[in-house]
């Protein structure tokens, strides 16, 4: 993975507010299939794509990203912290 990409993974790690994910592509796989490949993870997983590199084997690197989704805590656990047990 280049050194950038790393960064950027390591940076969220650290409190970013995106969540990043490394995929692979290999040479076979076409434009077209590679950008419905992208298209489903987007629409279905809250996916957009941060980069993409071509290497010269015809395989892909795509780095997806999604902004961190911050649930609050359910009424349980919130009782629970109140009372103690």
């Amino acid at each position: 993975m280049p050194a950038s990409w790393e960064a950027a993974i390591n940076d969220a790690a650290a409190g970013d507010d995106y969540e990043y994910i490394p995929l692979r592509l290999p040479p076979d796989v076409s434009r077209v299939t590679a950008s419905m490949r992208l298209a489903i993870q987007a629409e279905f997983g809250g996916w957009e794509l941060s980069r993409v590199r071509l290497y010269h084997d015809g395989s892909r690197r795509v780095l997806l990203k999604r902004r961190r989704t911050w649930t609050a805590p359910d009424a349980n656990d919130v009782s629970t912290l109140q009372t103690g047990t």
